[in-house]
């Protein structure tokens, strides 16, 4: 693995959540869109991810439930609604539970490539 364990979990997740949010990059790792947590910080702080319609330049943004994001990931643009927080990177089917897919992947749904 890459060093990260994934049934670790950081103190300041558990104070963060107590607090109703999670840093944005945690939140795309232990959702698993991304298989690392540092691709994860790539993607948020490359202002590719939105959060509401607005651009978010930093990793370290905070989200709360109900926040929607929009993102690229592979050919789609992925539209999330999330759902819970998370203290750690569970199992896919605990990731699943932390959030509403509002705009499926589908083939027409594919980035236009130019």
């Amino acid at each position: 693995m890459s060093g990260e364990d994934i049934t670790a979990h950081d103190p300041g997740d558990a104070a963060d959540i107590a607090r109703g949010r999670l840093r944005l990059d945690k939140w795309l790792w232990y959702a698993r869109f991304l298989k690392t947590r540092s691709q994860a910080a790539k993607l948020a702080a490359s202002g590719a991810v939105r959060l509401a319609g607005a651009p978010v330049a930093k990793a370290s943004h905070m989200v709360k439930v109900g926040d929607v994001l929009t993102f690229p990931l592979g050919p789609y643009v992925r539209v999330i609604k999330v759902k819970a927080l998370a203290a750690r990177r569970g199992p896919a089917p605990e990731a699943q539970t932390l959030y509403d897919d509002l705009d499926p992947p589908s083939p027409e749904g594919k980035m236009a490539r130019g």
